[in-house]
């Protein structure tokens, strides 16, 4: 019978359900819209989340604490950034925009960790990365737009894909920064991060209720919380670091353009979101962007075996 200690030693099955997962938090974010304020979400997942990391990897923590209090600012950054606000602006560009232009938009991460890299560590940049940065800005530009030229000339973008935009910028500056994070076991480090995403969004919480415009989750509200705090930030977590161990970062990378796929496919089927022309330009470009980036510059780089 297959068991849970052989799924764990599976990679692929792990990379696999990590996708699909974070493939289903953006119809998690679309369908919490009336159910649930965005920063109520956000809160309530990092609380569970974190509750859940420090439960079973306290002690970790502890361990390695003495390696991470030195850079504890960088630290917090990183969860401020990538977690708390990456989350805040997804879930408050769900009310703005289709689960189909966030699914799409979140393709351009890879696009923009590559040019960040380029930028900030002067990584090597090939004539295929360059070209699939090229390709996958037309995606972005065609989502953004609706495929409409008249509303690029006028700069018309939809403020919800403006959001989403700005949150993949958050979430690359924070998978860049991951090359100089404290060196110590990862799930201790998501313990941490966690936590300090919990706390970094309270002041948000304040700002929503002094607002008026919190929702305290309903029933289906909470649901949708529990699914967002479980699989796409817990479990999910832990099946990608799994999976990085297993394969190697290169490998497991690979496997996160498929989040595009899947929140395309549940938003058209769950959601019902009508999938026009302009999606399919913008997933093709998207995606033969990062493919083009990915497949031939590993053939322009000089073997070393």
């Amino acid at each position: 019978m297959f068991g849970i200690s052989q799924l764990y030693n599976r990679p692929l099955i792990l990379l696999f359900l990590t996708t699909i997962f974070w493939g289903g938090n953006t119809i998690a974010g679309k369908l919490a819209v009336g159910n649930v304020s965005p920063f109520v979400v956000v809160f309530l997942r990092w609380l569970i989340v974190s509750a859940i990391m420090l439960g079973l990897y306290w002690r970790e923590v502890v361990h390695n604490w003495h390696h991470m209090r030195p850079q504890i600012v960088m630290v917090a950054a990183m969860a401020a950034f990538g977690f708390t606000g990456f989350n805040a602006l997804f879930y408050l560009a769900a009310h703005d925009t289709t689960a189909l232009n966030i699914g799409i938009i979140q393709g351009s991460v890879p696009m923009m960790v590559a040019i960040g890299a380029f930028v900030v560590y002067r990584s090597r940049l090939t004539v295929a990365q360059a070209l699939g940065i090229v390709i996958t800005i037309c995606g972005v530009v065609a989502v953004a737009s609706r495929g409409s030229l008249e509303r690029l000339l006028e700069v018309e973008i939809n403020p919800g894909d403006a959001l989403m935009l700005l949150a993949c910028l958050f979430y690359s500056g924070y998978t860049l920064a991951l090359r100089n994070r404290p060196k110590v076991p990862a799930l201790a480090f998501f313990a941490v991060t966690s936590t300090v995403a919990a706390i970094v969004s309270v002041p948000l919480l304040l700002w929503e209720g002094m607002a008026g415009n919190m929702i305290w989750p309903d029933f289906n509200g909470w649901l949708i919380c529990l699914y967002i705090a479980l699989f796409p930030s817990f479990i999910a977590q832990v099946f990608f670091m799994r999976g990085v161990e297993l394969i190697g970062p290169g490998r497991a990378g690979i496997f996160v353009n498929l989040v595009p796929i899947f929140a395309s496919v549940f938003a058209i089927v769950i959601l019902g979101e009508p999938f026009e022309l302009y999606h399919g330009l913008a997933l093709v470009l998207v995606l033969g962007g990062i493919y083009v980036s990915e497949r031939f510059s590993h053939k322009e780089r000089p073997s070393h075996a």
